[in-house]
């Protein structure tokens, strides 16, 4: 619970203790195409954050041939206070095989789209930016004609390995502000910062400027509307084509209290509004979240999967070499392991 004695600073959400609106209740995921893709990725090993977020959408989200999937581990070496993923120190560990395993995993489902996303892994020196570029590189070599978004953390805003993961030529290149400026350092971990969030934003459209850019805002943790319509303005100031925006909803008693429950027309005023802005695209409601489906049509049509914009697939020999890296290993080389004064 947070306190006004919150030693990151700022005026805590107030909690809410009202039920769930109907608007949030939906049903049991379910059906052929649900229970299939299910079982093809409990054989296949995969695990996605669909299901370890519970989120609402999976059902909707896999029929329509859309899925998230979390690259190096299930341990974050951060500590957000709305997010449910273990976090701790990994102490640079991680699977080299992961690329090649995923891609080939991925390349047999039937999936129009596909979702790469990480924990934050400050241990590394890269951030795991380069595990995540290979595993572009794999399904683009296995499936050309999906389409790919990489949803990123901060790097710690290290442009270089934003670069790197821009170098595998996401059709969809996506990072979280998750919430307003004030409330940054009461809901995000300490290390994150909304400026830099914002700078490596900024920086991927530039880099890449044939590139969708994409940003998630949560709401009903205690912000204004001014603060919303604030960060709607500074996301398209730093050239972010997609946002999406959607209701927090609290996956612990350990994790932050929901203040409120934004009404589905408030939702609509803020699409209204991102759409005035000039957002190419934007999916707002009480369900949507960062990963939601919504988006697929809309970059579909504007991207030719194939060519990718006329930007071709890195061939294989231009792959950054990782040095050191044991064939098999579980353990990144000394070399890439970023060493903490304070480990978790």
């Amino acid at each position: 619970m947070l306190s006004a004695e919150d030693p990151k600073g700022g005026s805590p959400p107030s909690p809410h203790k009202e039920p769930k609106p109907p608007w949030l209740k939906v049903r049991a995921p379910g059906g052929e195409t649900y229970a299939k893709l299910k079982q093809t990725l409990r054989s296949l090993d995969l695990y996605t954050v669909c299901e370890e977020a519970r989120c609402p959408n999976v059902g909707e989200c896999w029929t329509a041939g859309t899925a998230t999937i979390m690259l190096l581990g299930h341990t974050c070496t951060r500590g957000c206070r709305f997010c449910a993923v273990t976090t701790g120190n990994p102490r640079g560990a991680y699977d080299p095989r992961e690329p090649e395993h995923v891609a080939r995993a991925i390349a047999t489902l039937d999936l129009k789209y596909v979702v790469l996303t990480m924990v934050d892994r400050d241990d590394l020196i890269d951030g795991g930016a380069l595990q995540v570029a290979r595993t572009v590189d794999g399904l683009r070599e296995r499936r050309p004609e999906l389409l790919v978004e990489t949803l990123v953390g901060d790097f710690r805003g290290r442009l270089g390995d934003v670069d790197v993961v821009l170098g595998s030529a996401p059709a969809v290149f996506a990072h979280n502000v998750e919430v307003t400026r004030r409330l940054t350092p009461l809901i995000r971990d300490a290390r994150c910062d909304y400026d830099l969030s914002l700078g490596v934003l900024r920086h991927a459209k530039e880099r890449a400027p044939d590139r969708f850019v994409k940003s998630s805002i949560m709401l009903g943790l205690g912000e204004s509307r001014d603060e919303v319509e604030e960060t709607l303005a500074d996301l398209r100031a730093a050239g972010v084509d997609i946002v999406t925006l959607g209701q927090y909803l609290r996956p612990t008693p350990k994790h932050a209290q929901v203040a409120r429950y934004v009404t589905p027309e408030e939702f609509a005023d803020y699409k209204a509004r991102a759409y005035a802005l000039g957002f190419a695209f934007v999916a707002s409601g009480p369900l949507v979240r960062s990963s939601y489906h919504a988006a697929e049509g809309f970059v579909a049509a504007r991207l030719n999967p194939a060519s990718a914009n006329g930007v071709e697939p890195r061939p294989a020999a231009s792959k950054p070499p990782e040095p050191g890296v044991p064939a098999g290993g579980l353990l990144s080389p000394s070399a890439l392991v970023r060493r903490a004064s304070n480990p978790r």
